[in-house]
């Protein structure tokens, strides 16, 4: 547990995320983690050996993974002569995989190769490969396939500079004729 705490803490002192991944890499963190691996966030899940994570996997920021319940502390409160124990479970992230801000991936789900994870999603049910699914609980949205023909059809005259992260006066006047384009009052 208190390598668990000191982990984190020294998650909180790396800026990158991509350099994040390497130290929970190397440290043995997960179960399993693959190459070109994104993590936003400075938490390590509890039983974290749970979760497996594949190739070519990017988290934004508030990803939770969920690989236990504690209903049963409650469940043993109510004394009714049985002993319920703490109910845990695994997480199996594919290869390609996004997963959206905010999103959570509960315990006994595996998550296929191919996928996007819409921000704020529950997942907590198997998903399969080449989708992308959203809400909560999440539900199949399109194909990863019709996904990257909408995404290449998105393009600006003025993209966001990402290493500064920040955008120029043009990127935010473009952005904001496009909403406005497309939102009309």
């Amino acid at each position: 547990m208190v390598t668990r705490y000191l982990q984190t803490l020294r998650l909180y002192l790396i800026k990158s995320p991509m350099k994040r991944a390497r130290y929970m890499k190397e440290h043995g963190i997960f179960h399993r983690m693959g190459d070109h691996v994104m993590i936003t966030s400075r938490k390590i899940p509890l039983y974290a050996k749970l979760i497996s994570i594949g190739n070519n996997v990017w988290m934004a920021s508030g990803v939770n993974f969920i690989t236990h319940d504690v209903t049963h502390y409650m469940l043993n409160n109510m004394k009714d002569g049985y002993r319920y124990t703490e109910k845990i479970g695994c997480i199996e992230i594919g290869d390609n995989v996004f997963i959206g801000a905010d999103a959570k991936i509960l315990y006994d789900v595996k998550v296929g190769d191919n996928v996007i994870v819409a921000a704020g999603a529950v997942v907590n049910r198997d998903i399969p490969s080449n989708s992308v699914v959203g809400g909560v609980p999440a539900r199949y949205i399109c194909s990863f396939e019709e996904y990257l023909i909408k995404r290449r059809k998105f393009t600006v005259e003025h993209p966001a500079d990402n290493s500064r992260q920040e955008i120029s006066q043009e990127c935010e006047e473009e952005m904001w004729a496009r909403l406005h384009s497309c939102h009309l009052h």
